[in-house]
């Protein structure tokens, strides 16, 4: 099992950056892919970046590509969202989840086994 607290979210101007941090408990963070989602008020919620237990391979939302990056730090069980170029549309709550496959399954949040409590991102026009 594995506790995730998620950190960095706030104001920022459109065309601005945030980074976001998940820090995880446990000594096993290593053996999950990481995730991070969105999800805004009447919305579903949505993926926006994963990697894969190593850290070697990455994924994005079509909505985010070429604007974050997805990263992660398994000697300190951190996992990172670095968010350039934002936009209004990007205003959500942006959750760091875990999913404790061996590879990536996809971009269904059902895949993801543990999540945290969310931060709120919210970007001014």
């Amino acid at each position: 099992q594995v506790q995730l607290v998620e950190s960095g979210g706030g104001l920022v101007q459109a065309g601005g950056s945030l980074r976001l941090s998940c820090a995880a408990s446990g000594r096993t963070f290593s053996s999950y892919i990481m995730g991070w989602f969105r999800q805004a008020p009447g919305k579903e919620r949505e993926f926006v970046g994963g990697i894969s237990r190593g850290g070697g391979g990455t994924y994005y939302g079509d909505s985010v590509k070429g604007r974050f990056t997805i990263s992660r730090d398994n000697a300190k069980n951190t996992v990172a969202l670095q968010m350039n170029s934002l936009k209004p549309e990007d205003t959500a709550v942006y959750y760091c989840a875990a999913d404790p496959s061996s590879f990536f399954r996809g971009i269904d949040p059902d895949r993801y086994d543990y999540w945290g409590q969310g931060t709120q991102v919210t970007v001014s026009s």
